[in-house]
């Protein structure tokens, strides 16, 4: 037997991780090449192999014959008693061994090689995707220990796995060396003959699921069902869970003794903020859930289209819109229904005039209070006539003031309809009875 052969076998059964029965399947194979190689397509052979002593052995077949026809699968009576010291006759079966390292020249064993190398790493490859596939959804912890162009090369197993730029949480950072935890969301395959990507993630929906099975053994153990995630990964997620033991509170158990089991994921996610909702059957008492914490005046659903009208009084309407828009995007991702909001504006809306005391000037400011004019609103509503009257008010201070005070109510307005715009729902807003849509929905 050749050493470099055994020894490359040896180094892959060690270093590859390859099932031995396979292994030896493709050895058997590649030597079954190199026998029909070297003495042809018909030859008859056995090949025997020890795989904990690294040891294979060769055995030729032939049919002892008084004159031979075709050397590949006959030999003579002759040559087979010299070269078995035996004495045969025609009829008989001859067996000899193969001399691995004188019969086969260098080339063919470095050809053999070749062949042998090249399906083991269709094997590697075949593994990898099987090995992977079967964990989609699930999550490992591997070690960073590549940056390359945002893209994170995860070590795994051995095993070098890829955490995409676009799957990694926005603003957060890892080193090289850091442990990670992510979700094995898909094993790529572009061809038979090209190694597979495994791709994870941190951003995926699943991810934030798993993370709650694992740190909630109610989830584990089925007596909690998450129904719907909706994420906007590192800054808030809402999640809405339902129980399936009446005697468990799903919401206090996600949550866990002073929230030490959402806190716990918050910290994995980059402190993102998590909602946990109670799940409900009925869609607006659900849809109502969802645009927590703003508490609503009604909901009206239009399941055909599913679009929902939701009525909110004017101070909760920056609660139910969120930062940037996101309270009522994520209800509206976690709902599956598109959100237009109906804002009902209160005429007792007001603000106090020492907001804007630098801006009338102390003087005139003590001047309006002293006639009973303390709000905003009610500059507003005091008549031209009546204002004059006040010391130190002139015509000019008279029509800045109102100016000021008229652009600062206009501007809480436009902010929430900016952001509207922006978010890409609609913002309307109820006067006196009458619905005055001031924000279109967003083009985009």
């Amino acid at each position: 037997m050749n050493p470099l052969i055994v020894e490359s076998f040896a180094d892959m059964v060690r270093e590859k991780g390859i099932d031995r029965d396979i292994l030896m399947s493709v050895i058997e194979e590649t030597f079954a090449m190199m026998v029909r190689k070297k003495y042809g397509q018909e030859a008859k052979f056995d090949i025997v192999m020890n795989m904990d002593k690294g040891d294979i052995e060769v055995y030729l077949e032939k049919s002892v014959v008084e004159t031979v026809a075709d050397p590949t699968i006959e030999i003579s009576v002759e040559d087979a008693k010299d070269k078995s010291g035996e004495d045969l006759e025609p009829g008989d079966e001859f067996v000899e061994i193969v001399n691995l390292g004188k019969d086969f020249g260098r080339r063919l064993i470095i050809t053999a090689k070749q062949n042998l190398n090249q399906k083991i790493r269709e094997i590697e490859r075949d593994n990898l995707y099987n090995e992977y596939n079967s964990l989609v959804g699930d999550v490992i912890v591997g070690e960073v220990y590549q940056i390359r162009g945002g893209d994170l090369f995860i070590l795994h197993n051995r095993r070098e796995l890829l955490l995409p730029k676009g799957e990694q949480i926005p603003r957060e950072r890892f080193r090289k060396g850091d442990p990670l935890k992510a979700l094995v969301k898909e094993v790529r395959r572009n061809s038979q003959n090209s190694t597979p990507v495994v791709v994870l993630s941190r951003t995926d929906n699943r991810f934030l699921a798993k993370l709650l099975e694992l740190e909630v053994p109610e989830i584990f153990d089925g007596f909690i069902s998450i129904k719907a995630i909706a994420r906007e990964p590192g800054e808030r997620a809402k999640v809405a869970v339902e129980s399936n033991d009446e005697r468990i509170d799903p919401v206090g158990a996600c949550v866990g003794m002073k929230g030490v089991r959402i806190h716990s994921i918050v910290r994995e996610l980059a402190n993102e903020s998590i909602d946990v909702i109670p799940w409900a059957e009925d869609l607006p008492t659900f849809l109502a859930r969802s645009l927590s914490p703003a508490k609503l005046i009604s909901v009206d659903l239009d399941e055909d289209t599913r679009t929902a009208t939701v009525l909110v009084s004017d101070d909760q309407v920056s609660l139910a819109i969120g930062k940037q828009g996101q309270n009522v995007r994520l209800a509206s991702r976690l709902t599956g229904f598109q959100i237009n909001l109906i804002k009902e504006a209160r005429d007792e809306e007001d603000i106090e005039l020492i907001e804007f005391r630098e801006d009338i000037g102390a003087d005139l400011y003590s001047e309006l209070i002293r006639a009973r004019i303390d709000t905003a609103r009610e500059f507003l509503n005091t008549s031209e006539e009546q204002l004059l009257r006040v010391a130190g008010m002139t015509p000019e201070h008279l029509a800045t003031i109102r100016g000021l005070l008229e652009s600062e109510f206009a501007h809480a307005d436009q902010a929430l309809e900016d952001v509207a715009e922006k978010a890409g729902f609609k913002l309307t807003t109820l006067r006196g009875g009458a619905s005055e849509r001031t924000t279109e929905e967003s083009e985009s």
